[in-house]
């Protein structure tokens, strides 16, 4: 997944309409971060009161946050080795 991909869907499942997108590095981490207090967040519902519908949602939104995150510190160890991946690649080429 792209890092663009990756933004866009991150800011589409945590519902943020306007984003500053400075640098991919920094941007990255600042998603990274919302998702993990959003997942914070969704652990510490109280699952007693939730019914059978309600509670699978959460399990589902919980386990695309986690997928999420993975996907980020994917991403982010990748810029973090170089700092553009795609002009590494074209150095490789020639």
């Amino acid at each position: 997944m792209g890092i663009k991909k990756f933004i866009a869907a991150v800011m589409e499942s945590l519902g943020l309409d306007e984003f500053e997108n400075t640098g991919k590095k920094k941007s990255v981490k600042r998603l990274l971060e919302k998702l993990k207090a959003r997942k914070v967040i969704l652990s510490r519902v109280s699952k007693k009161d939730l019914d059978k519908k309600k509670k699978k949602e959460l399990k589902e939104e919980l386990a695309i946050i986690t997928i999420q995150i993975k996907k980020g510190e994917k991403i982010l160890a990748a810029l973090n080795h170089t700092q553009d991946p795609a002009i590494s690649k074209n150095k490789k080429e020639k």
